[in-house]
């Protein structure tokens, strides 16, 4: 597959990102690298290979994964107690987007 310098534009724009006419080059020519690679994984024949769903699902006694508990949930709060600027409940952020 092929990226084009206008594919990796548009992404960028859609992403809200300013890049110059050389990032835009090296990024072209760095997704179509991975899309490449990507491309040959995609050869590969997975029809013998079972799925996992978890890579410790059968490794009990080396499994790092904590037992899950019910518990209370956080308060609202408590929630936001370290809030800069909480109002009715929510967090307050300021405006971010702008075109």
């Amino acid at each position: 597959m092929k990226i084009t310098e206008q594919g990796v534009r548009r992404v960028a724009e859609l992403g809200n990102l300013a890049l110059t006419e050389e990032e835009v080059a090296r990024m072209a020519h760095d997704l179509d690298g991975i899309l490449t690679h990507i491309d040959k994984l995609n050869e590969l024949d997975t029809s013998g290979v079972e799925p996992m769903a978890q890579v410790l699902y059968d490794a009990e006694e080396t499994a790092t994964l904590r037992e899950d508990k019910e518990r209370a949930p956080l308060s609202n709060a408590d929630a936001l107690a370290n809030a800069p600027t909480p109002g009715s409940g929510y967090y307050k952020v300021p405006k971010v987007i702008e075109r």
